[in-house]
């Protein structure tokens, strides 16, 4: 069995360089905390990116992996198997929508919601194939879904990317407005913006977008692939707004850190979708999806939910009495929390590391919070304490 440094010379040698890895091994996790291959430990408030709800190891998600295992892991999408269509059942009850489709990560399901979205269009005007997005969003890394994805740093290398996407100012509907008209097919957006900086959509900005979308028979698609499935406090992030969406992408927590996504649609989207239009060898498997029906059975219990909110408020609230000088807004809803500083974050992320704390950006300046969803005040307490001493050796530094 090779050591750290071994699997760290390992990586280096033999996978692609799409990361930057700090020189840790992980080797277990159990609940809300990780253990390197040394046996230290770190509170672990990425939830690697937004998907381990549930923690590291959860036992019931663990005993029913493990039973499926060791009965059916995958057929293909050309047969039925039962957990498919009881995930499909839960998504559709709880939901807006009226129908699913799965696949395997959050870019997948943001260009099955392209796709889907430009069939209907055309159905009435083949011209009619322009998609409106907004400034900090982030929607994947696939061709499509890049092309949604403001940040030129991940675009321009791979130009050119699939036309007829247009940029507005998020949070900005009079320039939203002038964007959106007659020929778009799909408005996409982030309830609240993850990779962008954690920023919530104003809810009349939301519900202007809904409107305009209506008057100009385009569709509006909601990406919660990280801010969905209970990581607001709410089951939805767009609950909160008042505001229903033609369509909604998700991935990251569904099945708790396996593989999946999910593209939940109207009947109306749903009556234009036919055999063959779209597919996925490996989507919906039947291990991955009874994954998700534990996830999913936990966190929309509305106790589950309500302790995400108030231990969410908590949090915020601890965090805005910390170093005042160095902070300038904590914003963000239930475990998706966003700590803008004067500067940049990524010294800060390593001293939190080196004291036993697991946090990422969300832009240069943006330290970013995605706890577990059963983190308690316990861990949100130590996140804070660690937060603090990094602060404080931060300015000792500068």
């Amino acid at each position: 069995m090779m050591d750290a440094q071994e699997i760290i010379q390992a990586e280096s040698a033999y996978v692609l360089q799409t990361y930057v890895r700090p020189e840790i091994v992980f080797s277990r996790g159990d609940g809300a905390y990780l253990y390197d291959s040394s046996g230290k430990k770190y509170l672990d408030f990425t939830s690697g990116i937004a998907v381990t709800a549930l923690g590291h190891s959860d036992p019931q998600w663990v005993t029913a992996v493990s039973d499926q295992a060791g009965k059916l892991v995958h057929v293909s999408n050309l047969y039925h198997t039962a957990p498919h269509a009881e995930l499909a059942r839960r998504l559709v009850d709880f939901s807006f929508a009226d129908k699913v489709y799965f696949c395997n990560s959050g870019a997948e399901a943001n260009e099955a919601a392209i796709k889907f979205a430009r069939k209907v269009a055309q159905q009435s005007a083949p011209q009619k194939s322009q998609i409106v997005a907004f400034t900090g969003g982030f929607h994947g890394r696939t061709m499509g879904a890049l092309a949604a994805t403001y940040k030129a740093q991940y675009r321009d290398p791979f130009a050119p990317l699939m036309p007829g996407v247009s940029f507005a100012p998020y949070n900005d509907l009079d320039a939203a407005a002038e964007v959106i008209r007659d020929e778009t097919c799909a408005v996409i957006v982030e309830p609240i913006q993850g990779e962008g900086g954690v920023n919530p959509a104003k809810s009349e900005f939301l519900q202007g977008v809904r409107l305009l979308c209506d008057e100009h028979q385009a569709l509006l698609i909601f990406d919660e692939v990280q801010c969905g499935l209970g990581r607001t406090g709410t089951l939805w992030a767009h609950e909160s707004y008042n505001v229903t969406p033609d369509i909604m992408t998700l991935a990251k927590p569904l099945a708790g850190g396996l593989p999946i996504g999910a593209t939940l649609v109207t009947q109306a989207v749903a009556d234009v979708i036919k055999p063959g239009d779209h597919g996925s060898t490996f989507a919906a498997g039947p291990l991955v999806c009874r994954a998700a029906e534990v996830v999913f059975d936990r966190v929309s219990q509305p106790h589950f939910l309500a302790q995400v909110r108030e231990n969410g408020k908590y949090l915020r609230h601890r965090l805005r009495t910390l170093e005042q000088e160095a902070i300038v807004e904590v914003r963000g809803a239930g475990f998706l929390v966003g700590v803008e500083m004067q500067a940049a974050v990524a010294p800060l992320i390593v001293t939190a590391r080196e004291k036993g704390l697991l946090v990422i950006n969300a832009g240069e300046k943006v330290l970013r919070l995605a706890p577990p969803l059963i983190a308690g005040r316990a861990e949100l307490d130590q996140a804070i304490d660690i937060i603090d001493e990094s602060l404080h050796a931060q300015a000792d530094v500068t």
